[in-house]
């Protein structure tokens, strides 16, 4: 199968553990609240849970490196962004609102999965 692909569906796998197995009432309660170590915890996790991904493409340390660090702070803002967002207007589940915003937020980390392929594949440093 080819690299890409392998990437993506271990980038898949890591989302669904970070996102939903390991993370904690905890983090999910603090991601509102700006460099509270349960959140900067919950988007390192998912940093170094990618580790694997990007080694299916690159052995470059700096590019690995640089953008693993752009996914911490992509990852980490979009959550935070969230937060606030649900915090403002009250959302909860029961709204299709919440449901939306729940789904922008999956898609910006999709998105940057994908982001991150192209990153490591086209950039060398």
């Amino acid at each position: 199968m080819n690299p890409i692909l392998w990437a993506m569906l271990i980038f898949q796998l890591k989302h669904f553990v970070c996102d939903f197995a390991l993370q904690t009432p905890a983090m999910i309660k603090k991601k509102g609240v700006y460099l509270h170590p349960n959140g900067l915890l919950h988007a390192f996790l998912h940093a170094a849970g990618s580790l694997p991904a990007l080694l299916m493409l690159s052995r470059a340390p700096v590019a690995i490196g640089a953008v693993l660090a752009a996914e911490f702070v992509i990852h980490y803002h979009a959550d935070y962004l969230k937060a606030r967002i649900d915090e403002r207007f009250r959302l909860n589940d029961q709204t299709n609102l919440y449901w939306i915003i729940f789904g922008l937020d999956q898609l910006v980390h999709q998105l940057t999965y994908v982001g991150m392929i192209y990153a490591i594949t086209q950039i060398s440093f």
